[in-house]
């Protein structure tokens, strides 16, 4: 793009920008002529998938920021309305991060505008608090505003249709196109009123759905640490957890409160190096029998134990194990689900108990669409135990259904990592790992899968590559997705899936390995030989795809 024309784009934008925060910044990178910077936010368009929008905040089109949000809004709203939906309910919901409650008013304002009826949640809530708002009021669409555990500089929006699940194709593309269409904002009709924000008698229908995911005589005695990890979950955990009987969390105060700046960690995600320490210091006074942790919009759940006098987090592979093996004790019945880049422990779990078991592509918005779901969880702390309340990932039912069984262990005398090594001696030990690479520039991330696809590897840890599929063609029970299969040779029924993260900008590859065993006292050399395997499989994964 010539320099005049970039400057030309960026006036134009600049004319229509509603935002008198963007509109500085964006004025003064023209009065400045900073073309690279310009560059950098009219270079294209934020693109509207299936994760609906995520990125930095900031003037321009490659930016969060309320022209893009109103485009959003305004595609949304001219989709439900091809579909018949006109005068239908949009529910909007929003977490703490910097411009959420902006956008959220926005939403509701571009909604109707447009003829749509708009309801707005009371104050920043969890996330499976508006996925719980869509089902319970009968709406035909949903909007959350979060980056869930993106860095503080971002945010996004997350597109909901009345089944409370997710966007999948071809509903997103479909909406992309009435986005594109939208010309100018100033054909986007957003009337200052007209909107419904909701009363707490929503949350309350929530908080009393939560009521259901645990078994009315179970014992509530297990003793938490509770860390919101800066974000919206605290309250609602609190309410939820009082209601049930459990003893009241002890808070990780330094992060118990939202603040959209999370100054504590460098990512607010439980999974991130270091993001937890604050959580284990405060373990270490307490004494808990297990620390939780949502991540910011609290559609997340992390579990952390204590092991030989030290604090571990658990894998999300473990934790969904753990959660259905509980269930199944408990006589639930129906599909179990969870996608491809999960254990496979799940199946084995479900098959035993002779339960209904699929695989679905990564994200909840599969998962959540499989029929007759009772039980869905994903590796990276995703996990839905009330799909006929919540059809997505909910990080409150899920702290709350692994506290109870925490619970009924500790009655027992017993804990979550027993319950971990009898799934082992039952099923084999299913160790798993990630190699996750953060990149600045995505083009290294592109040059990586194009690597495997054109030079795939033959052999990882001395195993051979059985079966090598390119997901972009679809398998027989998946559709087209961007991502790698491999099926390892040997006893171990090893694989890999190495795939471009949907929301972040990572390339990330999920990695097993089964290793057998006999008996309990054969577990501390199954881990040893499970380490080995997975640390070969990375290096020369690594390798393969030159990063």
């Amino acid at each position: 793009m010539q320099d005049t024309e970039l400057l030309a784009r960026a006036e134009a934008w600049l004319a229509e920008d509603p935002d008198p925060e963007t509109r500085e910044e964006l004025a003064k990178l023209i009065e400045s002529a900073d073309t690279q910077a310009l560059a950098e936010r009219f270079a294209g368009t934020l693109q509207f998938g299936t994760a609906g929008l995520r990125g930095e905040l900031g003037a321009g089109p490659m930016r969060m920021n309320r022209s893009v949000v109103i485009r959003a809004a305004a595609g949304l709203a001219a989709y439900l309305r091809s579909k018949g939906e006109a005068g239908g309910l949009v529910v909007v919901g929003y977490d703490a991060r910097h411009k959420s409650a902006d956008f959220a008013r926005d939403t509701a304002a571009v909604m109707t505008g447009a003829g749509l009826r708009a309801a707005v949640l009371p104050r920043p809530l969890p996330t499976p608090v508006l996925a719980f708002a869509i089902r319970h009021l009968g709406a035909v669409a949903g909007v959350e505003v979060t980056a869930s555990h993106n860095p503080p500089r971002d945010n996004g929006y997350k597109v909901y249709l009345g089944d409370g699940s997710q966007i999948v194709p071809p509903a997103d593309a479909e909406i992309a196109a009435e986005i594109e269409a939208i010309r100018t904002l100033h054909d986007v009709p957003r009337p200052d009123s007209g909107w419904e924000t909701l009363d707490e008698d929503v949350l309350e229908a929530y908080l009393a759905r939560t009521d259901a995911v645990l078994a009315p005589d179970s014992p509530r005695t297990a003793r938490t640490v509770y860390t919101a990890m800066h974000g919206v979950g605290k309250d609602t955990l609190l309410a939820a957890f009082a209601r049930a009987g459990f003893p009241e969390p002890v808070l990780v105060t330094e992060q118990a409160d939202p603040d959209p700046d999370f100054p504590t960690v460098a990512f607010p995600n439980p999974e991130e190096p270091g993001a937890m320490d604050l959580s284990f210091a405060a373990a270490r006074t307490a004494n808990p029998d297990l620390i939780i942790a949502n991540d910011p919009d609290a559609d997340r759940c992390a579990v952390a134990v204590k092991e030989n006098e030290n604090w571990r987090m658990l894998r999300g592979d473990e934790v969904g194990a753990l959660l259905a093996a509980h269930l199944v004790a408990r006589g639930a019945s129906g599909v179990f689900a969870e996608s491809i880049v999960s254990s496979s422990l799940l199946g084995r779990i479900a098959e035993k108990a002779g339960l209904p078991y699929e695989e679905t592509l990564t994200g909840f918005k599969w998962i959540a669409r499989v029929d007759g779901l009772r039980y869905g969880y994903e590796e990276a702390l995703g996990y839905c135990v009330d799909p006929e309340g919540v059809r997505d990932k909910d990080g409150i039912t899920a702290a709350l259904l692994v506290t109870e069984l925490a619970s009924t262990l500790k009655e027992q005398g017993r804990t979550l990592l027993d319950a971990l090594d009898d799934l082992a001696v039952a099923h084999g030990l299913h160790a798993t790992d990630q190699l996750s690479v953060r990149v600045e520039d995505l083009a290294i991330i592109t040059k990586a899968m194009a690597t495997l696809r054109e030079t795939p590897p033959t052999e990882l840890a001395g195993l051979r590559v059985a079966q090598a599929e390119d997901l972009t063609r679809g398998t027989a029970t998946l559709p087209p997705t961007d991502g790698l299969r491999y099926t390892l040779d040997g006893e171990y029924r090893a694989r890999v899936i190495v795939r471009p993260s949907g929301t972040e900008p990572k390339l990330k590859c999920y990695l097993e390995a089964v290793i057998p065993v006999e008996a309990h006292s054969d577990l501390a050399s199954a881990r040893a030989e499970g380490t080995r395997v997975l640390n070969a499989i990375k290096r020369d994964l690594s390798t393969a795809a030159g990063i």
